[in-house]
């Protein structure tokens, strides 16, 4: 009778085990994803692949650096951008006058504005020289 209730009590525990363990296990969602949200992620990666194509382009390394911008700090914030940031910025650059270097350059300028903005209103830190105004 000993080793009939040692296994009774056994397999209850092992029961209650086995139980644990299937709930802790994530159930599995199949859905459909539309072809709305396949082409948005898409244009996502070629829109922050096109910005970051840009860093190579001479005039605005040039100005990266006469501006003390490392590149690897904008790398890290067009990274960092919202879809709709993403997007915001792509169409200011669409926009700007085809073969103009002095556009390409000025919209990267518009963005540095930007991101000393964000540092003096404490969003972010990227900027050293750049101080919060809120502390």
């Amino acid at each position: 009778m000993y080793n009939h209730s040692f296994f009774r009590r056994m397999a209850a525990i092992l029961a209650v085990f086995h139980v644990l363990m299937i709930v802790q296990i994530p159930l599995a969602n199949a859905a459909m994803i539309g072809t709305g949200e396949v082409l948005a992620e898409q244009q996502q990666q070629v829109d922050r692949q096109q910005l970051l194509s840009m860093l190579d382009e001479q005039a605005v390394q040039e100005k990266l650096l006469s501006m003390g911008v490392d590149r690897s700090q904008v790398e890290d914030r067009i990274n960092s951008l919202t879809s709709t940031e993403l997007a915001q910025f792509n169409q200011q650059l669409s926009e700007a006058p085809a073969g103009a270097d002095g556009g390409v350059v000025g919209i990267i300028v518009l963005f540095l504005v930007i991101f000393i903005i964000t540092d003096l209103l404490c969003a972010t830190n990227i900027f050293s020289f750049v101080k919060c105004i809120n502390r």
